[in-house]
């Protein structure tokens, strides 16, 4: 047992985002999820219009704010909101809904340098697809990073391309690589979602895709439990097959089990996920996020394992 490592991450046996903020920022840091009104190369005809088979109407920003508002005044906002009820100072801008790097340089510089101009905010956070980088955007958001702090999530879900085919991701394993490492070259920090559970995926499919992000320049990742969502293709999909989903017990098991093969220092901004009540239709345990991560990490202890105990050296 590496109780030096464990240690570095207080309670927990993994480097989880909230112990990452507080040790870098010195209090908590509060995240407001923007809609920026964007839309998506999967929605509006220029790859398709169904979207990828598991993304609801509001483009995996079901819990964000309303894109009638401008960047600025839902950041205003959402802050009234959370400090009605918490002392905050410091937020994420979060841009959430559908793919925030989908559109015109200076129509995307203006909705960031919003968020820029909030003293309050000390993090972008910017939610897109690996195919819609192109290296003007990729200019861009160099120059945002110089102002503040600039995260990019890429919605890569799977190595498989097969997989990807199934579910209509619309791009390949190879075109997100390329994202990365362009987006590693400039120094911008990139979290990396994967979606366990997904339609014929074994768990040795799961595991390979969080190893191979493992070997990768990722400084995050946020490990997301497959949601079946009502009105989208993948609720069909499974009114007609059954395919199989997680029990809560598999599904722990298999977030230690990808805990274990990732580095030390990457940080885990997710391990479970609590998809919209009104639009949820499998796995209905998973509405108990608290006791999902409750069992996650009283597993870890009975395991007596922790995160990087199998990973290798980058």
């Amino acid at each position: 047992m590496k109780n030096d490592t464990i240690s570095l991450w207080g309670e927990k046996r993994y480097h989880s985002l909230d112990y990452y903020l507080k040790n870098t920022y010195h209090e908590k840091v509060y995240r407001i999820a923007l809609n920026a009104g964007l839309s998506c190369p999967n929605r509006d005809g220029r790859l398709d219009t169904r979207g990828c088979i598991f993304c609801s109407a509001g483009g995996s920003g079901d819990f964000a704010a309303s894109p009638t508002l401008s960047i600025t005044e839902q950041l205003e906002t959402e802050k009234r909101i959370l400090r009605a009820k918490r002392n905050c100072n410091k937020f994420i801008a979060y841009f959430q809904a559908f793919t925030n790097t989908y559109g015109s340089v200076e129509h995307l510089r203006d909705l960031y340098m919003q968020a820029v101009n909030d003293p309050d905010v000390v993090i972008i956070s910017i939610a897109t697809r690996p195919d819609c980088l192109q290296p003007e955007i990729l200019s861009l958001l160099a120059e945002i990073n110089e102002k503040k702090t600039v995260w990019v999530e890429l919605g890569l879900q799977t190595i498989h391309d097969d997989t990807r085919v199934f579910t209509r991701s619309g791009f390949t394993y190879e075109t997100f690589q390329k994202s990365l490492f362009a987006l590693h070259a400039l120094s911008i920090k990139v979290i990396v979602h994967l979606i366990l559970g997904l339609p014929h995926e074994t768990r040795e499919m799961m595991s390979a895709s969080v190893q191979a992000i493992a070997n990768l320049p990722v400084w995050g990742i946020k490990l997301q439990l497959l949601h079946v969502l009502s009105g989208t293709d993948l609720a069909a999909y499974y009114e007609k097959t059954h395919f199989p989903v997680f029990s809560m017990d598999e599904y722990c098991e298999m977030i230690i089990d990808c805990l274990e093969l990732l580095p030390p220092e990457m940080v885990i901004h997710r391990i479970t996920g609590d998809g919209p009540k009104d639009l949820l239709i499998a796995p209905m345990w998973s509405t108990g996020k608290r006791t999902v991560l409750n069992q996650i990490h009283r597993r870890l202890k009975e395991r007596n394992t922790y995160q990087g105990r199998l990973a290798t050296k980058r």
